[in-house]
């Protein structure tokens, strides 16, 4: 999957969890929970849906690896290379 495909797909599924939030005036560098405003079951929900989407086993340990809008999405291009 590509970059943009990622991006994409992350948005949509963020779209879900948080449609008030406008992506746009994130930073996309910060803690998502942050930045989204969301908590631990909404980020939980976000990792399970994409998981589920791409087909990925998504486990806690890489949670670290995914804080960040950027991060997750180097982490699931890398995870779905």
């Amino acid at each position: 999957m590509t970059q943009p495909d990622i991006t994409a797909l992350l948005t949509e599924e963020l779209h879900r969890i948080a449609p008030e939030i406008d992506l746009d005036d994130i930073d996309r560098a910060e803690d998502l929970r942050e930045e989204l405003d969301i908590d631990s079951m909404d980020f939980l929900t976000l990792v399970t849906a994409l998981g589920k989407r791409l087909g990925l086993e998504m486990p806690e340990a890489d949670y670290d690896q995914m804080r960040s809008f950027d991060a997750m999405v180097q982490y699931l291009r890398a995870k779905s290379a």
